[in-house]
């Protein structure tokens, strides 16, 4: 499914490239037609921005966004394990299971970062994308949750996987100190040192070696 391909270069890093290539973009979400009309046109801002920025700005924005802040870390074993020992067994397994498929990921890339992630997805039957999808739900809604929060465009994406991965999940609270304290520099170490960002102990996944199955703060 292209849909997933164009959902994962929405969440890397802005190159040249994907600014060139919106209208391919939109075009391949158009034609596809997973999505509802109302998920396909809350993407319309994050289109715009990526046509009306110039490149440094959105680079900018995207490191202040996904590097920067703990809680929005595109590594999803990040939100279930953060540093723990756990993390690595769940990345070794990840790996495994894309190489049990014939996929190998690049020598400086890890396997649970999200658009990687979605890459894969793109090449599975729909119907397996979804489930392995379903078990992220949780920490996808929360960073929709967190990102609509700061007004961003990129929450429209986290919305776009929830919906496809067709789990009814109850949305995040995310209030306002969270945020403040999120963007305050002097407390950006001590957030990095702290437990997991969605907390919650992981379930043994009965479906796939791959458990993403942190719950969202509230």
């Amino acid at each position: 499914m292209k849909t997933f391909k164009v959902l994962a270069a929405l969440l890397s890093y802005p190159e040249q490239e994907l600014t060139e290539a919106v209208d391919e973009l939109e075009q391949t979400l158009d034609g596809e037609k997973l999505l509802s009309r109302g998920e396909r046109r809350a993407l319309d801002a994050l289109f715009a921005a990526l046509r009306e920025n110039d490149l440094v700005t959105l680079q900018e924005q995207y490191v202040g966004l996904f590097d920067r802040v703990r809680s929005l870390s595109l590594h999803l074993f990040e939100h279930v394990h953060g540093e723990s020992r756990d993390r690595g067994q769940a990345m070794v397994d990840l790996k495994q299971l894309y190489e049990n498929h014939g996929f190998a990921l690049a020598s400086n890339e890890l396997p649970d970062f999200l658009p990687a992630f979605l890459e894969y997805l793109s090449f599975v039957p729909f119907e397996e994308a979804r489930e392995l999808l379903a078990d992220s739900v949780h920490i996808l809604e929360g960073l929709g949750a967190r990102l609509k929060k700061r007004g961003s465009p990129y929450g429209a994406v986290f919305h776009a996987l929830v919906a496809l991965s067709g789990e009814k999940v109850a949305p995040s609270v995310v209030d306002d100190a969270e945020i403040r304290k999120e963007d305050d520099p002097a407390t950006l170490d001590m957030l990095w040192q702290e437990e997991p960002a969605f907390g919650g102990k992981p379930k043994p996944s009965q479906v796939s070696v791959i458990q993403f199955h942190g719950k969202a703060a509230s």
